[in-house]
């Protein structure tokens, strides 16, 4: 683990070597977000003056060896095609300075939490046309040569075959997600020309001022494939943050097919981008599970990552609404639980709700914007947990009742019997009765997400 002072020093060395000049390092604060990587911002100075910079560095080295340097590849590249992208100013790979692989590249200026993005009146003018904008950038991104990033090469392009590779890696029976890749399978649609893909172009990896998308940030799932995955990727429901629009909660799909095809010159199939929408779902949910794993092995003990755990539902929910099968949201919830005498006041979900309100009101609010973060999330963590201290019980009974009715012991031996070919993926039944479980997980995990 490197301080914050040993980070200024190794970084003012490194880009003295690197730039020839004496560099001072100061203003370095480590900004929210990331579960994979560390994102600072900070001023190198020289006597030709200051100018704010952006370091990600990534300790875990999630992405393999190649993982900066194959970003920096793709950012020059886009750079290069004239895509609105910081500057890069140095990388390097694992052996490196900073002790970990990292790239350095300008500040921009530009907001780029979206819930701002979509809900302060600075930005209405820049919503208006967004979608048609996102459109436009994604084609020029896809017309990146192939070949002038051999590096994307090492990468999988994706497909199910992967997808169900690393399902099957997670080791994590899921319903949802056999039901869904057995349908991803059955309508895969004519494969197109392979392209540039930038992997995670969505809201929240766009940095946008008044005017409109100032720059794509955070190139590293960049890979070679099926340019259509992109335009799904950006409908995924989770990056609309509450807000209606499909397209990242800026517009509709055809603003945003339109405003492609004035660049690209043709209109991206629907159904295609839809499948595409379908498979970035499942490949989120699976994500998820992969981020809490790392917690639950003790290889990284994160409070982020433990509580990611509790979204997959969120994608499950998703994935459910796509394929046609609504929750039912009239459904009687069920009874809070009555607790014994024995303890007294207050509760467990009482002392629970204290500790998650300290946390809001004490920590959250202070000068460490990092700390604040992480204490937001655990207070999040803490209302799911005092939810299901509340209505878990009589959910876990409803869940082995409705199991039990089909013959199966739980919802696990249901997704192993998908995968066996024992039931069939589109069984009634079996669909409805997980259909009621995943929505009894997230209305513990996250039912404002339910209710949008």
């Amino acid at each position: 683990m490197i301080d914050q002072s040993d980070m200024e020093r190794r970084l003012a060395a490194r880009l003295t070597e690197a730039s020839g000049h004496d560099t001072q390092v100061t203003d370095l604060v480590r900004l929210t977000g990331g579960a994979n990587s560390e994102t600072w911002s900070f001023v190198a100075t020289t006597a030709g003056g200051a100018r704010r910079l952006i370091l990600r560095r990534q300790p875990g080295d999630p992405n393999g060896p190649l993982g900066m340097a194959r970003e920096s590849s793709v950012i020059a590249a886009a750079e290069r095609a004239g895509i609105a992208v910081p500057r890069l100013v140095d990388f390097a790979g694992a052996d490196s300075t900073l002790g970990a692989q990292y790239l350095i590249c300008e500040h921009i200026e530009g907001e780029t939490i979206p819930r701002k993005l979509l809900r302060d009146e600075r930005f209405a003018q820049a919503r208006r046309g967004m979608a048609a904008q996102l459109g436009r950038t994604l084609a020029q991104i896809h017309a990146i040569p192939t070949d002038s990033v051999p590096e994307l090469r090492t990468v999988p392009a994706g497909g199910v075959e992967d997808l169900q590779e690393r399902y099957l890696e997670l080791d994590v029976p899921s319903a949802v997600t056999e039901i869904a890749l057995a349908w991803l399978a059955a309508h895969q649609p004519d494969p197109v020309a392979e392209a540039v893909v930038h992997g995670d172009f969505r809201n929240g990896n766009l940095i946008v001022d008044e005017s409109g998308l100032a720059a794509v940030i955070d190139w590293e799932l960049a890979h070679i494939g099926d340019p259509r995955e992109d335009l799904g990727w950006l409908l995924v429901k989770c990056w609309r943050f509450g807000t209606e629009p499909e397209v990242g909660g800026f517009g509709s799909i055809d603003e945003l097919l339109d405003g492609y095809a004035e660049v690209a010159g043709y209109r991206p199939d629907v159904d295609a981008v839809r499948w595409w929408q379908l498979y970035r779902t499942v490949w989120w949910s699976i994500g998820c599970a992969q981020m809490v794993a790392r917690h639950l092995s003790g290889k990284e003990r994160s409070v982020e990552l433990a509580t990611i755990g509790r979204r997959v539902c969120e994608q499950e929910h998703d994935a459910l609404l796509l394929l046609g099968y609504p929750a039912d949201t009239d459904a009687p919830a069920p009874l809070p639980q009555n607790e014994a005498d024995l303890h007294g006041r207050p509760t467990a979900a009482e002392l629970v709700d204290a500790v998650a309100e300290f946390l809001r009101d004490s920590v959250v609010p202070g000068p460490d914007r990092e700390m604040g973060f992480k204490a937001r999330v655990a207070a999040n963590a803490l209302d799911i947990v005092r939810r299901e201290l509340t209505i878990g019980k009589g959910q876990i009974q409803a869940d082995r009742e409705r199991f039990e009715a089909l013959g199966f012991r739980s919802e696990t031996d249901v997704a192993l019997a998908i995968r066996a070919g024992k039931i069939a993926a589109t069984d009634p039944a079996m669909i409805a009765a997980v259909r009621a479980s995943v929505t009894d997980r997230l209305a513990v995990a996250n039912p404002r997400y339910l209710a949008q």
